[in-house]
């Protein structure tokens, strides 16, 4: 990877659906020679995909908590994975090392949701315990950083 892939991969950070015209004007290349770079990095798994990135609060979902969660002794950690994607309100989950095995992101219409959600987590998926903080904003940083190393 050259310092032209890494141009290429900010500007599409930054606008994954810059035509190749666009993206070649910026970097000096042809649309041509921006297409077959972009398709390598897809085709070496750099870039793994494109997605539409939504607005939460435009579904009424505005409240956004991040969670820290132990899972009790025994709880097979692909099932407890495979049961997430039943539970809308999880945006995301790692697993993680430390005192806690997960934290997840989720997004809910209100405290009662919330609620509802952790009585979910505890009485069907085998959570133990879960640290809860409510997110007032989020400084976006950007991915494109990493490409400046």
């Amino acid at each position: 990877m050259d310092r032209i892939d890494r141009e290429l991969l900010a500007l599409l950070l930054r606008d994954g659906r810059a035509t190749y015209q666009e993206l070649g004007r910026q970097v000096r290349l042809s649309a041509n020679t921006v297409a077959d770079r972009v398709r390598r990095l897809g085709a070496t798994g750099v870039i793994r995909g494109y997605r539409a990135e939504l607005n939460l609060e435009a579904f009424g979902r505005g409240m956004e908590m991040i969670s820290d969660i132990r899972l009790a002794e025994g709880v097979d950690r692909t099932a407890f994975e495979a049961q997430l994607r039943d539970v809308p309100q999880v945006i995301s989950a790692m697993r993680l090392t430390g005192d806690y095995d997960y934290q997840l992101r989720m997004s809910c219409t209100d405290a009662r949701e919330f609620e509802a959600v952790i009585d979910r987590l505890k009485a069907e998926l085998g959570v133990r315990q879960l640290r809860s903080r409510l997110v007032l904003h989020e400084v976006s940083l950007g991915l494109d950083r990493i490409l400046e190393t």
